[in-house]
């Protein structure tokens, strides 16, 4: 690694707490709902068209236990930053670049969506579940776009920006088949406001630990990049 920001031990740390405290995140937001709510509630949520109705409803019952959630989630996001950075740098060349530069521009979103979340839970604490609800469901579509709709499709580098990332990764050999298709699958994860997480969620975004932790360490050891070359069909 070279003296570019985000360095040697920042970008190895990163890279190995990054995409752990995401997942961790996922697997606290699909707790949270999945143990708060009751099946009744759980069933009436799903015959719901957005799954904020039963994200409100389960703060209202545990505001702790989804603080936590929605915090260790937005956590992750940001310690991604650096470690998408370091990965680029790691790769080199203009497609890794460009493919870190929308990554991190999903980044962004999901921290517009993070204070959207907070936002709206504060709301049932100040008028009530009922009048949140209906104020939020009323603008909900505005309220995930944002203004003039940055965020939605600032939202969009996470697709884009995975897919280009996992084939610098693959071009240059630092990642086979195999870790570069980690890479794009959990680029594919959901974005928005007041999302309800799944079991896929966290699998997926397991995957990523798997495909990054282990080159967060390479970069913490100073190990030297792999030679540049493209990958078999069949690699790890």
């Amino acid at each position: 690694m070279n003296s570019y920001f985000p360095g040697r031990r920042i970008g190895g740390v990163t890279l190995v707490l990054g995409p752990v405290v995401l997942c961790a995140g996922y697997l606290l937001r699909y707790l949270s709902s999945t143990t708060v709510l009751s099946p009744q509630q759980q069933a009436w949520a799903e015959t719901q068209p957005f799954a904020a109705n039963g994200q409100l409803l389960a703060y209202t019952s545990q505001p702790a236990l989804l603080s936590l959630s929605y915090a260790v989630f937005a956590l992750g996001a940001v310690l991604l930053f650096p470690a998408f950075i370091a990965l680029a740098q790691r790769v080199g060349g203009g497609l890794a670049f460009w493919g870190a530069t929308l990554l991190v521009a999903g980044l962004f979103a999901r921290l517009y969506f993070a204070g959207a979340d907070q936002t709206a839970f504060q709301l049932t604490e100040v008028i009530g579940l009922d009048q949140a609800t209906n104020a939020i469901m009323k603008e909900y579509v505005d309220i995930s776009y944002g203004p003039w709709r940055v965020p939605v499709w600032a939202s969009v580098g996470q697709y884009a920006g995975s897919l280009l990332l996992a084939i610098a990764t693959w071009r240059s050999g630092v990642f086979g088949t195999a870790r570069a298709l980690m890479l794009l699958v959990a680029g594919g994860t959901w974005m928005g406001v007041l999302k309800a997480a799944s079991i896929p969620d966290v699998l997926v975004t397991a995957l990523l630990c798997v495909a990054l932790v282990p080159l967060g360490a390479q970069v913490l050891r100073a190990r030297p990049p792999v030679p540049t070359g493209r990958s078999r069909v069949l690699s790890w």
